[in-house]
């Protein structure tokens, strides 16, 4: 028996599926998670036990928020690319748009891009958002370039959710 989260949306793209997370994502993440590519998602170096509790962290959000981080894979494919979507744990100033390529051959092929923007037409309308970051840390150029690709800006009088860390403001637009 495979159990997954019901009513949950799926976006698509020209090239991409943005769907729930699943268990068989595991292992993607996982290895994305325990690599040093993810240095900027991830608090401290994550051993497998600490790796799953984040894993079910992004299970849980949509859950708890009834929305959270869709999984990014390629039409015609269920392999995980990695995962972006509207996020805003306990705690945080703002609502966000996050994103994450879990390999380094993902990268440079405009998918984060594509599936971000897909996103952000997504959230205004469905959950009414039309002020929302992006927390990128100030030594993450990659995320930053894809940032400015967006529209963002930073904005320094947001509140930060740690040091280091820069909120990067979306164009706004109607809900």
């Amino acid at each position: 028996m495979s159990v997954t989260l019901s009513n949950t949306p799926v976006l698509t793209t020209e090239r991409l599926v943005l769907r729930a997370p699943v268990a068989a994502d595991w292992p993607a993440f996982h290895a994305f998670m325990t690599d040093a590519r993810s240095e900027f998602v991830r608090p401290g170096e994550l051993d497998e036990g600490k790796a799953w509790r984040a894993f079910g962290h992004v299970i849980g959000h949509w859950v708890l928020r009834d929305f959270g981080m869709f999984i990014i894979t390629e039409k015609g494919s269920d392999a995980a690319l990695g995962s972006v979507g509207p996020w805003r744990p306990a705690g945080w100033p703002e609502p966000e748009i996050g994103w994450s390529m879990w390999s380094a051959e993902t990268e440079g092929k405009g998918y984060a891009f594509e599936a971000a923007q897909a996103v952000q037409a997504w959230v205004r309308p469905t959950l009414g958002w039309t002020r929302f970051v992006s927390y990128i840390d100030q030594k993450n150029i990659r995320s930053q370039a894809l940032a400015r690709r967006l529209g963002c800006v930073i904005d320094p009088a947001a509140a930060a959710i740690e040091e280091g860390v820069d909120a990067w403001v979306h164009p706004e637009g109607a809900a």
